[in-house]
């Protein structure tokens, strides 16, 4: 069979590279074809365009790329028409994949699958009715989405959650602290982790903020977790004369050795809890107060991180917005690191969110799903 996939984001590259490995395991003849990045075309298949190309965030941006982003929308339309896949499966990013759906279902008439639901349970909630019509299955990768869109009348699947997978599979998993700091030419101190975001914008907004929160730690050194995609020196800015490093491509091990970490809001915050490091959620936002009204009256959900939004209430502190203050985020990190039982009891509510997640087998369950449909 053959299997066309668009994805816009650094985080979708990596839960689709692992789905496209399922589906090899269950269609020996998969050929794949995709917008997407490095790790997606490590499985094989031909990569039309890079999601680097295509990751614009905010009114801003979106306006000053509009004309890049109408050609590569034609460039993926046309695409998917020559190729003529069995299957089209879109990975979050709606603004572009919505457009996608429509125009497989009703001019090429080809099974549409969405894996990584959209937030709309979050905002833009109308969506739902474009998803009926032009999505035939919906495989979503959080336990409240299915009572979100059952509301709506609309059956979607539960396949568990791929940053489970990632992390139960991950390399280095049994590394300790003294041999991940030789292999990275770090000291004995004990560390801090820094996860400002995967884009630019949000790294420019959120880092500098961070490494003033964590000034007067003394005892502790600090690492940032590189951003796929974002190139080496783009960070040398933030960091000139600072006595931390930047490491790419290590986040996992990174987190397995803190003792605490900053971290912005998204799959971060959730990769976090599941390496059992306690966190403070920190994102900042272009006018403050606006953007804290938008939240408490647009959007539709009491939190930004999805560790609580999996618990249905608050695990970890949210900074964000108006709450957004160097102060706050240091106040917290000091009783994260030094406050034993309020330490333990945000570790003792990760065990239950694991529990509400389930186990593994999340790309496997998606893979099936996509198999049997069109098989």
């Amino acid at each position: 069979m053959k299997y066309y996939f668009v994805v816009g984001e650094a985080s979708g590259d990596l839960h689709t590279s692992n789905l496209m490995k399922s589906l090899k395991e269950r269609d020996k003849n998969a050929e794949f074809r995709f917008f997407g990045g490095d790790l997606m075309a490590a499985q094989g298949g031909t990569l039309v365009k890079h999601y680097r190309e295509m990751a614009f965030m905010g009114i801003g941006p979106v306006v000053v790329n509009a004309k890049t982003i109408l050609n590569n929308l034609k460039l993926c339309k046309k695409d998917i028409a020559d190729y003529r896949p069995d299957a089209v499966i879109l990975v979050d990013y709606p603004g572009f994949n919505l457009k996608i759906a429509k125009f497989v279902k009703t001019q090429l008439n080809i099974p549409v699958f969405y894996y990584i639901s959209p937030k709309v349970w979050a905002w833009k909630e109308y969506r739902v009715k474009s998803f009926k019509k032009y999505v035939d299955e919906m495989l979503c990768i959080l336990p409240f989405e299915v009572d979100f869109y059952k509301k709506h009348d609309y059956r979607v699947h539960y396949v568990g959650n791929p940053s489970v997978d990632e992390i139960n599979a991950r390399d280095y998993k049994n590394e300790t602290f003294s041999e991940f700091i030789v292999a990275n030419q770090l000291s004995d101190r004990p560390i801090i982790a820094l996860l400002a975001g995967s884009r630019k914008q949000e790294i420019s907004r959120n880092l500098p903020p961070m490494l003033q929160a964590v000034k007067g730690f003394e005892d502790y050194q600090f690492v940032i977790a590189g951003a796929p995609g974002i190139e080496p020196d783009f960070y040398d800015e933030f960091i000139k004369g600072l006595p931390l490093k930047v490491l790419f491509n290590q986040t996992y091990r990174i987190l397995a050795q803190s003792q605490a970490a900053l971290v912005t809001s998204g799959t971060a915050t959730l990769e976090t809890a599941l390496l059992n490091v306690p966190q403070v959620v920190c994102y900042r936002t272009p006018m403050p107060k606006l953007s804290y009204w938008a939240f408490k009256n647009i959007l539709h959900t009491p939190y930004i991180s999805l560790v609580n939004l999996i618990c249905g209430r608050e695990i970890v502190k949210e900074f964000f917005a108006k709450f957004f203050t160097v102060e706050n985020i240091r106040k917290e990190l000091t009783q994260l690191l030094h406050v034993k039982n309020y330490r333990k009891n945000m570790l003792d509510n990760y065990a239950e969110m694991r529990q509400i997640l389930g186990g593994t087998g999340a790309s496997e369950k998606a893979a099936l799903i996509i198999v049997e449909k069109i098989s």
